[in-house]
């Protein structure tokens, strides 16, 4: 009996363990099932077996508490597990957008850092190359003044007593051609070229004959310059221009009359008619007078219209003294023409200053003041060849010299 009743309460517990539920259910499942068992072990341990009608309420109570205590357990998983997927998927949006923040500051780090780079780059190789360059142009200017000094040296030591008149005639003619290109002064290019040409003849160097045909050449171009005597044009345009407020001005201007034919008693009897009209009309001129005149009167000007043309005319005087200075042909004529022409129409032609005064304009006027110079001295050229080949074979007699 006692076995088969051991038997009887073991049958449930294995059904029990064996069913799908309780195999999920949580620690509290676990912890009844534990309990159960240590019950049912207690009633197969003790000495007075149970009743077999209390049995099976136990078994079923017993059934329905798990049933209870695993749906809970399933429950509080269930809550437990969502919610920590939502606070892990809210945690993982968050890391996400610190992910992003992070790689765009990377991305605008590395290209500001490059844009830094590049232009650190241009700067450097800008700088590299203004250096270069400033390097080259010390050497070249070093250079050069090596080679002036090792000239002036080899000038020093070779240099012969004649050879200060050919510098002499060198500077006589560079100064011959600034004054004639810069100041336009033919007559003092043309004594410096004289003094040069005296200094190569008292060289009495038979290699110097070519120079001196050059020379002699813009010798005779420059006496073909005609000479313009611009101080005294502009002393007498300077005169005629205070002499403009001393002219009288002309009264109005009337139409010239006509010419009345001036008839004569003739010796006719006949005419005698005639003869006591002409008799009468000379006899009343010496009274009354009457004289007809066909045209427009010019009436006087008014005292502005007076200031306003003497000023012109001053005016037109002082930039034909201009033209004078830039040598501008058309417009010097053209205003001595045009202050000639008003003076003509507004000042007094009677008076003998008013005469003067446009004689004078009318023959400075067709003064030339314009002159053609030569394009340039072929004397500067064959003088600059001679020195520099004296200079060449006297600083390689030094260098032979020395080695």
């Amino acid at each position: 009996m006692t076995s088969k009743n051991k038997n009887d309460h073991i049958e449930p517990e294995k059904e029990n363990t064996s069913a799908p539920e309780e195999v999920e259910q949580a620690s509290v499942t676990d912890a009844a099932s534990t309990d159960k068992e240590s019950k049912v072990e207690e009633s197969v341990a003790s000495p007075t077996p149970p009743k077999a009608e209390s049995a099976p309420e136990f078994e079923e109570k017993q059934g329905k508490r798990g049933v209870k205590l695993g749906t809970v357990a399933i429950i509080l998983s269930l809550l437990f597990g969502g919610g920590l997927t939502f606070h892990m998927q809210q945690k993982d949006a968050q890391y996400q957008a610190q992910i992003s923040a992070l790689q765009a500051q990377l991305q605008q780090t590395q290209s500001s850092v490059k844009q830094d780079l590049e232009t650190t780059q241009k700067a450097a190789v800008a700088k590299a190359t203004e250096i270069t360059h400033k390097a080259e142009t010390v050497l070249a200017q070093q250079q050069k003044s090596i080679e002036s000094l090792q000239l002036a040296i080899a000038d020093v030591k070779g240099r012969r007593p004649n050879d200060w008149l050919l510098a002499e005639a060198d500077y006589l003619v560079k100064l011959a051609g600034r004054k004639l290109f810069l100041e336009h002064d033919a007559f003092s290019a043309t004594k410096l070229m004289e003094s040069a040409d005296q200094r190569i003849a008292a060289l009495n160097d038979p290699t110097l004959v070519p120079l001196r045909k050059a020379m002699a050449k813009d010798i005779t171009k420059l006496k073909t310059v005609p000479l313009v005597d611009r101080e005294g044009l502009v002393l007498r345009l300077t005169a005629l221009q205070q002499q403009v407020d001393q002219l009288p001005l002309a009264n109005a201007l009337l139409p010239e009359a006509e010419q009345v034919e001036q008839r004569k008693v003739s010796e006719d009897i006949y005419d005698w008619q005639d003869n006591l009209m002409t008799s009468l009309k000379e006899f009343s001129e010496n009274f009354i007078t009457f004289r007809t005149r066909d045209g427009n009167v010019i009436p006087l000007l008014s005292p502005q219209q007076h200031f306003y043309l003497k000023e012109n005319i001053k005016a037109k005087i002082e930039t034909a003294i201009k033209a004078v200075y830039v040598e501008q042909q058309e417009i010097y004529t053209t205003a001595l023409s045009t202050a000639d022409k008003w003076s003509s129409t507004f000042f007094n032609q009677d008076s003998n200053s008013v005469i003067e005064f446009n004689k004078t304009l009318e023959s400075l006027s067709k003064q030339t003041i314009q002159v053609e110079y030569p394009v340039k001295l072929e004397t500067q050229t064959v003088l600059a060849d001679v020195i520099r080949d004296r200079l060449r074979r006297e600083v390689t007699t030094l260098t032979s010299e020395e080695k």
